[in-house]
């Protein structure tokens, strides 16, 4: 199944998306609750998103998750993003997190931030906790992943390495664009098994499949949920691969106009116009 927030007569709403229409839930309903009881709810919801479709262009799609508790992004996590890092393999994975503040819909303009224009992208697989946890194994990770969505975590590279910490260059507002809905777990086989692409203007820049991960998907629930206790609606930004505007030669930064596209097989696409803050 499908889930998209989406804006309709000026409301936002929750939805099931199927083929090019959006089925409305009735009101009350929020995707980190469906997230928790999910499958338990799931004959429910579905039977309650019978209402009349809407033609998925006559709405606005929001970010599925609009305020998640957590959003935390691994790096290095791409071979061939490693080595155009000039970085070694990491022994163990390496975090940071976005701020709520930097999620942004699918289809919405991202931030040239006043202080600084050495915007990048990174297209990334992103997964939506749904059960909660704590010190969760690896073998029982992927009972604690309600689903799937495309993310970009959009970097002002200036401000990643003004510190050791990397959080505050990744965390600029709109610099987390996400959706265009969720794709729950069991619509998919295998998460690890994913084409990933960014493209911009049109042009392909990163292209990869989501088995190259160093670390999977459950090897970082685990690690994380050994720090914290993992709750719904949570995200993991799971790493870009090779192809960022900071490794091309001349190096290549976004500018405004430039559109990014960002898509993942299976869960469809994001696509971001850039334009300056003022």
């Amino acid at each position: 199944m499908k889930f998209a927030r989406f804006l309709h007569d000026a409301k936002p709403r929750l939805g099931v998306v199927k083929g090019h229409q959006l089925f409305p839930l009735s009101d009350g309903h929020s995707i980190q609750a469906i997230a928790a009881d999910w499958p338990a709810v799931q004959s429910k919801v579905e039977s309650d998103g019978m209402a009349e479709g809407i033609d998925l262009d006559d709405v606005t799609l929001l970010a599925p998750v609009a305020r998640p508790g957590k959003i935390f992004a691994v790096g290095l996590n791409y071979r061939d993003h490693i080595e155009e890092s000039n970085m070694e393999v990491p022994e163990r994975q390496v975090w940071f997190t976005k701020a709520v503040t930097s999620i942004n819909g699918p289809y919405d303009n991202v931030l040239i931030p006043k202080v600084s224009n050495l915007v990048d992208y990174e297209a990334e697989l992103v997964a939506v906790i749904g059960k909660s946890g704590k010190c969760i194994s690896v073998e029982d990770a992927p009972n604690h992943v309600f689903g799937y969505c495309v993310g970009n975590d959009f970097t002002e590279r200036a401000w990643q390495f003004r510190s050791p910490q990397w959080s505050l260059g990744k965390s600029f507002d709109t610099h987390a664009p996400i959706g265009p809905w969720i794709t729950t777990a069991d619509e998919l086989v295998d998460p690890h098994t994913l084409t990933i692409s960014c493209f911009v203007n049109g042009e392909r820049r990163q292209y990869s499949n989501t088995e190259h991960l160093v670390f999977t998907i459950w090897d970082m629930i685990s690690e994380l949920s050994q720090a914290m206790t993992l709750e719904p609606g949570d995200l993991i930004f799971t790493g870009t691969p090779g192809g960022i505007g900071a490794a091309m030669d001349p190096m290549q930064f976004l500018k405004e106009g430039d559109l990014v596209k960002t898509e993942i097989s299976g869960l469809g696409y994001i696509e971001n116009t850039l334009t300056q803050e003022h």
